[in-house]
């Protein structure tokens, strides 16, 4: 509340001059303003998406291969056992027979990391692009 002590005159006034401080409100609707204008655009904005088509017919069910690395280092292909230097050819055989299978890529949990990353690398170099893990 602000209180004037003079009358309008210049005399002293001995009541109270009810007065709303609208400096506060001011500076509320401002921050107020200040949002509104940085948040418009955004929301107006408009995301450009491309979006694929519908398929109404369902895509053909793609061939899959598991493979496994074991603790000792060796991999099993499909339930065949391999080695490091046999893992390559049979991979390059898989991709060679259909380029399109989808290889399961799983490491026991006390298998070395070097033994899982040859197992990738080995995939890439075979031209197997469709990897999954388990």
């Amino acid at each position: 509340m602000a209180v004037s002590a003079y009358s309008a005159a210049g005399r002293f006034r001995n009541d109270t001059v009810a007065e709303i401080n609208v400096t506060p409100l001011v500076d509320v609707m401002l921050v107020l303003l200040i949002i509104f204008m940085v948040t418009a655009p955004a929301l107006t904005g408009q995301l450009k998406l491309s979006l694929p088509s519908p398929n109404p017919h369902p895509d053909k069910e793609l061939p899959k291969a598991e493979l496994s690395v074991q603790q000792d280092g060796s991999f099993v292909l499909d339930g065949r056992s391999l080695t490091r230097a046999q893992l390559s050819t049979a991979l390059t055989a898989l991709a060679a027979e259909n380029p399109d299978t989808v290889l399961s890529v799983d490491a026991n949990a006390d298998a070395d990391y070097q033994a899982f990353a040859h197992a990738l690398a080995a995939a890439d170099e075979a031209g197997i692009r469709n990897l999954s893990t388990k």
